[in-house]
């Protein structure tokens, strides 16, 4: 069994289609709040930096289970309304690895998507194979399926 990841993300008004639900372009930038909140500062405080210094998106995958709305009851004048996104790490490879996310409107699973990242050397414009030490920060977010990669 593998740790998840749980950011909260919080919700924008500028996120809303003309029909009051969140935008289906705007999940992608949610996601992308969490993944960085992961790799980024969750990478810095196990001491890996190195995801900051370049890695590239090679697919995204979206499947919208339901729309989700502002909710403006769940919101204070403290706070905006949240959802929350689970994270895993469905694959490890070589050169990349894949991220599985779960995004829950309060209690019910509305959209689950997957990333492929690719660490890359920005300074020589090419991928680069992930290092030893992004590798163990990532284990432990890993699912321990066989035949995974993992």
């Amino acid at each position: 069994m593998s740790d998840r990841f749980v950011y909260h993300c919080t919700l924008r008004w500028s996120d809303l289609d003309a029909y009051g639900h969140i935008n289906n372009a705007r999940f992608l930038t949610l996601y992308e709040e969490a993944r960085v909140a992961l790799m980024f500062s969750g990478g810095r405080a196990w001491g890996v930096g190195s995801f900051a210094d370049g890695v590239v998106i090679r697919r995204h995958e979206i499947d919208y289970l339901r729309p989700v709305d502002y909710a403006l009851g769940r919101a204070s004048a403290e706070a905006a309304p949240t959802v929350r996104i689970e994270m895993w790490i469905e694959e490890i490879r070589v050169s990349n690895f894949t991220v599985a996310y779960e995004l829950y409107d309060g209690d019910v699973l509305a959209s689950t998507a997957r990333s492929v990242l690719v660490p890359f050397d920005l300074e020589r414009q090419r991928p680069r194979r992930l290092t030893e030490a992004e590798r163990a920060f990532l284990l432990p977010y890993a699912r321990d399926t066989a035949g995974t990669g993992v």
